[in-house]
């Protein structure tokens, strides 16, 4: 990668450390996060409560010096709750508004899957458009913004299962699992004294963020590289196990989150493997299977890995 990019390199490292401080034996989820972040994308995280999923956003915003937010969602929760409202000023006879948790870089949005259709809708709006419209008038969000939503597995009391549409705005899906055992004997020791995000010094902040998308989006794809991933996501429309297969906006995902992951591995250019790594993490949550096929013991990994034996790798790309 050429020299004016290397200290971004370093910076990544050092957030990359920061981040695996808090979190042990986490190694290739943070890098998962990251790459959603360095691409502008947001991420969905399921998991079972108490596996550190806020302490990862924490300090994620700690060490990127933004303002964090977090919104626990419930069936009570109302739109306005999120977006902000507009209140009558008497005294300069206007509505003024006030703005909801959602204006921030980092947007914590906890078990998504507990609120309701109607306050989703209001979150898919600033996802897609990075603006919200409160009573007719349209309040830009600031930048960088990423929404990171945790949701509880589907077999959890009290969930609503977020619609294909909801699934499909989310560029990564990943789950923390468990740590190991020696991960969880190094955590304990830890924290002995004080959490380790207590101790967390910021590495960039908002502008540097910035800064480092853009030059993620100059990251170099190949021809026939753009031609695999593309094969790839339409392969999926195809499959005869697929009810619904991947969109295009997921192979744009897909386009970005593979820029954003070769940056993180120093490199200008995008091979076939970044893309062969994130397409589970990319697309696995965008694919319906056929009930039949789910019922003859097909599952989503297995059609993806069935889809990548049937797509020629390209060998020799153009630099």
């Amino acid at each position: 990668m050429e020299t004016a990019t290397h200290h971004h390199v370093e910076e990544i490292a050092r957030l990359k450390a920061n981040l695996e401080s808090c979190i042990l034996g986490k190694s290739a989820e943070i890098e998962l996060l990251l790459t959603a972040m360095l691409a502008g994308g947001h991420v969905l995280l399921e998991d079972v409560p108490g596996t550190g999923k806020t302490v990862l956003i924490k300090s994620l915003a700690r060490s990127m010096n933004g303002i964090f937010r977090r919104i626990q969602c419930n069936p009570d929760l109302l739109p306005s709750d999120i977006t902000g409202v507009s209140i009558y000023h008497p005294k300069e006879e206007k509505f003024l508004f006030r703005p909801g948790p959602i204006m921030t870089n980092i947007l914590l949005v906890d078990e998504i899957n507990r609120a309701t259709t109607k306050t989703q809708s209001a979150l898919l709006e600033a996802m897609e458009e990075h603006h919200v419209t409160v009573d007719g008038d349209v309040f830009e969000l600031p930048a960088p913004f990423i929404m990171l939503a945790t949701q509880n597995p589907i077999d959890f009391e009290g969930t609503y299962t977020l619609p294909e549409a909801q699934l499909d705005r989310f560029m990564i899906k990943l789950s923390l699992g468990y740590p190991s055992e020696a991960a969880e004997k190094a955590m304990i020791a830890s924290q002995r004294s004080a959490h380790p995000m207590e101790a967390l010094q910021p590495i960039l902040d908002s502008e540097r963020m910035l800064h480092i998308q853009d030059q993620v989006r100059h990251v170099h794809m190949d021809d026939a590289v753009a031609d695999y991933l593309v094969t790839l996501t339409r392969k999926t429309r195809e499959h005869a196990a697929v009810l619904l297969g991947a969109s295009p906006r997921a192979t744009l995902s897909l386009v970005m989150a593979s820029k954003a992951f070769a940056y993180l591995r120093g490199r200008d250019y995008v091979i076939p493997d970044d893309i062969k790594y994130l397409a589970p993490f990319v697309l696995s949550h965008r694919i319906i299977l056929h009930p039949e096929a789910r019922m003859d013991g097909a599952t989503v990994p297995s059609v993806l890995a069935k889809i990548f034996e049937q797509v020629r790798v390209p060998v020799r790309m153009e630099k």
